[in-house]
């Protein structure tokens, strides 16, 4: 499935999170990350995450899609990576 994931925690845990999406996930922007995962995979980050986060003051939005073709980007501005399908 095609995953778009979005988090707001506290700062201090910021670093912790940052380097579990990116274990998982391409980094496309400050708090923002999108790519292929599996159920299991999903399931895998969401219980790491929630290690790190606090419930009560920190969110995990995640948005997903059987295939990235059934979602429509359109990207304003700078992008912060750029992904490439060069081999």
């Amino acid at each position: 499935m095609y995953v778009i994931l979005v988090y707001d925690i506290e700062q201090r845990r910021t670093a912790k999170m940052l380097k579990l999406c990116r274990k998982y996930l391409n980094w496309i922007q400050n708090s923002v990350f999108e790519g292929e995962l599996t159920e299991v995979k999903l399931k895998e980050l969401v219980t790491a995450a929630k290690r790190i986060m606090d419930e009560e003051r920190d969110s995990l939005i995640i948005f997903s899609s059987r295939q990235e073709k059934w979602l429509d980007k359109q990207v304003i501005g700078c992008e912060k990576n750029e992904l490439t399908n060069l081999l």
